[in-house]
């Protein structure tokens, strides 16, 4: 949503509005949701690999289900936000489970890179080295839907016995895909924090701070799967 679209949605009556620190706080909630499941998910791929995929097929399809209607219906994130957590724990830790059976540290290795892409971004956002001009917003966006396309052409593919060439090979082609989409994946962080910090400023009602976690929660869970997909990559060779 772009922040112009926020000039209307003021909830004057109540007077309760979005702030930063509130998003923060809801941010951490829904880590926390994540982390509860992710725990589950995790010891029970490991106890017994088979139970854990019924758990993938629910996190990933449910996630996927409450996440289009999140998008769509912004004031029902309260409820559906923290419901789209527990599902994407779910989902996260059983494959992280598998990824690391096959290669043991690079979950800690993962969860490590990716708190600190989170926070060298968010550095550079806050100092201004970065900023989120319409060109950049439009360069993002476009990139990401790209990325969206071809992992959709790739799972439609998979049923087909067709596969994209390079796209999950640890090729050098297909590390160095992998590190454009991480990086992609990366800079969807900063669109985040332009929204929160934009939305804000306009004032908009309580439930967008739910929203804006949620967004930033995708974007999370995004960046770290990339990432793990990209060491993986590494450790194979």
């Amino acid at each position: 949503m772009k922040p112009e679209a926020f000039e209307k949605s003021t909830d004057a009556g109540t007077g309760r509005k979005m702030t930063i620190q509130g998003t923060v706080n809801k941010t951490f909630i829904l880590l926390l949701l994540v982390l509860a499941t992710f725990v589950y998910s995790w010891n029970q791929f490991l106890s017994n690999p088979d139970s854990a995929m019924p758990l993938i097929l629910v996190g990933a399809i449910g996630g996927l289900l409450v996440a289009l209607v999140t998008i769509f219906i912004p004031k029902v994130s309260p409820f559906t936000a923290p419901l789209y957590a527990l599902l994407e724990g779910l989902f996260v830790g059983a494959v992280s489970a598998q990824y690391e059976v096959q290669y043991g540290g690079i979950v800690f290795q993962a969860v490590l890179l990716t708190i600190g892409v989170l926070l060298s971004l968010l550095l550079a956002y806050k100092s201004g080295f970065i900023k989120v001009t319409q060109n950049f917003r439009l360069g993002v966006v476009a990139a990401t839907g790209a990325i969206f396309i071809v992992y959709l052409i790739s799972f439609i593919g998979s049923f087909f016995g067709f596969q994209i060439p390079h796209l999950h090979e640890a090729t050098p082609l297909g590390i160095a895909i992998s590190v454009v989409i991480v990086i992609i994946a990366a800079l969807n962080l900063v669109l985040d924090f332009d929204f929160i910090e934009n939305a804000s400023e306009k004032g908009v009602p309580k439930y967008y701070e739910w929203y804006g976690a949620f967004g930033l929660l995708v974007t999370l869970i995004w960046l770290y799967l990339e990432i793990l997909r990209l060491l993986s990559k590494l450790r194979s060779r």
